[in-house]
């Protein structure tokens, strides 16, 4: 069993069931420039960033469309993402409000982090009925740093806000190998891989977290507060 004092969740794919609406506007948005780039290469290639630097990773990911401008493409993202969301059902995966609760009851905080900006994060939060304070502690999005990820800068946030010193005891989960680098580069003492979302177990595996699971169910065998 893990001591943790800070456990540090991605939200889309890991704690958020959003069906992948993200990544599906993504690469709706660049297939609009005439690319044919499936959800998996977009998923390979962008999943976990924030959303512009996704795009321009993807782009850059292909040979034939290097000098395709990334701006545009991320500007009309935004727009066919707000609509998106103005519809979608979006749900925590099973049993994962149970798991955040009884690792609230061990006296361990809560952080959410994520690639997306403050705005659409927190729309996610209100489709779920989430709140602060009760399901998390803190909530850190791309729009709080200066640095996107695999840069620890979201992790070291939260640990400054919630008054965590010793990444030791820090724990991060997330859906894809940028999750679990972020982690490594934010010298947690645990890193988990979850298979609900964006990265297959193989995908993550090559990531050498300390576990790979299939749910959050399972972490509460794993660590202690």
């Amino acid at each position: 069993m893990h001591n943790i004092e800070l456990a540090v969740f991605d939200m889309a794919g890991t704690v958020v069931n959003e069906n992948n609406v993200v990544y599906k506007t993504v690469q709706k948005a660049i297939n609009k420039k005439g690319y044919d780039f499936t959800l998996e290469f977009v998923l390979e290639h962008g999943a976990g960033k924030e959303k512009h630097q996704a795009i321009k990773d993807i782009l850059k990911a292909d040979s034939n469309s290097i000098s395709e401008p990334s701006e545009p493409i991320f500007e009309d993202f935004k727009q066919l993402l707000d609509e998106a969301y103005h519809d979608l059902k979006v749900i925590s995966f099973d049993g994962v409000e149970e798991a955040l609760t009884k690792l609230k009851s061990q006296h361990i905080k809560i952080a959410l982090n994520t690639g997306y900006n403050r705005a659409i994060a927190e729309l996610l939060l209100q489709k779920m009925n989430w709140t602060k304070g009760n399901q998390y502690d803190t909530l850190v999005t791309a729009d709080d740093v200066l640095e996107g990820r695999p840069h620890p800068a979201m992790i070291i946030k939260a640990m400054q806000v919630l008054e965590v010193s010793d990444a030791n005891k820090v724990l991060k989960a997330g859906d894809s190998i940028i999750d679990i680098e972020e982690g490594k580069n934010a010298l947690c003492g645990v890193t988990i891989g979850v298979t609900t979302g964006a990265h297959t177990e193989e995908q993550l595996k090559s990531a050498e977290p300390t576990y790979v699971l299939n749910s959050l169910i399972e972490l509460t065998n794993y660590i202690k507060g």
